[in-house]
């Protein structure tokens, strides 16, 4: 539940690579183990259409 409303939040402020980052901050404070192993594989995908988001890979150490 918490992993599908991070997601839809991260999806609106993907326009912007500083307030996406900003957003995953806080998710990775949140999210429990699990939702994070699926955080990381969604994000995996949703940069390859989003260069300009790669930097926030950093963040998941992928």
């Amino acid at each position: 539940m918490m992993f599908d409303y991070t997601k839809s939040i991260l999806e609106r402020v993907s326009f912007d690579p500083i307030l996406f980052c900003k957003e995953l901050e806080k998710a990775i404070k949140t999210l429990l183990p699990y939702e994070m192993e699926q955080l990381q594989e969604w994000l995996l995908s949703f940069v390859i259409e989003k260069p300009e988001l790669k930097q926030s890979l950093l963040l998941i150490k992928v």
